[in-house]
């Protein structure tokens, strides 16, 4: 008998925080799918979901040109962690924001669609208990002055920082998949590079898009797990704990085992 997620995620020492339902039903998994959990880089999908609306209805040109330079760089993947200056599309920056969780592409995006707008759109779904304080350079801000302040962090405290829960993330990743307009969403959360956590779980006939989110403690990911019969789930998996070290495989995988555990009950429900 296979452990339970409850079991996969103490067995590597986090607590864990799933929602597991199929596309196409009420069905659901619950593991503390109500519970605050801090968003970090999964805060992106919204991100990207709110471009490609704007993009439909107008209000923005996909390839309207940014440029990323020096001072937007934050360091990391993609154009965050370049060496020179570079511009490149809105489209290619919502791209780079998913595939490679790019934070400077991320930045440059947020400028054009607005935090605001991105607040209006979570509104709109009736997420009301997702909040976005700002782009990655905002969280980078309040990283600093509490570290220089010699205070807890803001950023790994969901009451004070962009934050969701389980629960309101599948939600989010249905409306996605139920809108036209989340077609190009889709299609760059299935271009991510990162393949260590929900992806790692589930058989290699499974298609999984997704988005990680990662900071000192905390190891995120949401996406939806297509199998071959045509039914689609979407998962939203938070952990806690392990803040030793960045580089953890074991919760990594705890994460994907968990998510495949959640969907294989639903599947056989």
């Amino acid at each position: 008998m296979s452990p339970s997620p409850e079991e996969i995620f103490a067995t590597a020492g986090v607590q864990g925080f799933l929602h597991a339902r199929p596309l196409d039903s009420s069905l659901e998994f619950c593991l503390g799918a109500d519970e605050p959990v801090v968003l970090a880089s999964v805060v992106k999908v919204a991100l990207a979901y709110e471009f490609a609306r704007q993009v439909s209805a107008g209000l923005l040109d996909p390839a309207d040109q940014v440029r990323a330079t020096a001072a937007d760089r934050l360091g990391g993947s993609g154009s965050a962690g370049f060496a020179d200056d570079v511009s490149y599309s809105l489209r290619d920056a919502a791209r780079l924001a998913l595939s490679v969780s790019d934070n400077t592409a991320a930045d440059l995006l947020f400028d054009r669609v607005g935090v605001a707008n991105v607040r209006s759109l979570l509104a709109e779904l009736g997420l009301s208990r997702t909040s976005v304080i700002g782009a990655p350079r905002d969280l980078l801000r309040t990283i600093i002055e509490d570290t220089e302040a010699g205070r807890p962090l803001r950023a790994l405290d969901p009451r004070r920082t962009t934050a969701s829960t389980p629960r309101e993330m599948t939600a989010l990743l249905a409306a996605i998949w139920a809108d036209p307009v989340g077609v190009p969403v889709r299609e760059w959360m299935s271009a991510q590079v990162s393949w260590h956590r929900l992806t790692a779980g589930f058989p290699p006939e499974v298609a999984v898009a997704g988005k990680t989110g990662t900071m000192p403690g905390i190891r995120n990911e949401i996406g939806v797990a297509t199998y071959p019969d045509g039914l689609a789930y979407a998962v939203a998996a938070f952990t806690v704990g392990g803040a030793e070290t960045l580089r953890r495989p074991d919760i990594d995988r705890a994460i994907g085992d968990a998510a495949r555990v959640a969907v294989e009950q639903l599947r056989g429900s």
